[in-house]
C-alpha cells in the first residue's frame, strides 16, 4: 500500500492555484511570477499534486504562533 505525501502530518497542504486565484496574489504581493521562491516540477510533493511549469503553489503550513502560515512557490524545470 503506497501513502499519498500530502496524508503526512509532517507534510503541509499543498495546492495549485488558478490562474486567475495566482494573479491576485501576485497583485496583493506586489510581484512578478519569477520573484517567487521555486519548487522543483521533480519535487515529489509537486509530481503528485499534478503540478506543471509555471504554475504557482500555496503551501499551507500550521504555525503555533500565526496558526496558518501561507507561502507561495513557482514551479520550475
Amino acid at each position: 500500500m503506497k501513502i499519498k505525501l500530502q496524508e503526512h502530518i509532517l507534510v503541509p497542504k499543498h495546492e495549485i492555484l488558478s490562474k486567475e486565484e495566482a494573479e491576485k496574489v501576485l497583485t496583493v504581493l506586489n510581484i512578478k511570477k519569477h520573484q517567487l521562491p521555486k519548487i522543483r516540477k521533480e519535487d515529489p510533493i509537486a509530481k503528485e499534486i499534478g503540478a506543471k511549469v509555471g504554475d504557482v503553489i500555496k503551501i499551507t503550513r500550521n504555525s503555533l504562533t500565526a496558526k496558518e502560515a501561507v507561502v507561495y512557490r513557482v514551479v520550475v524545470e
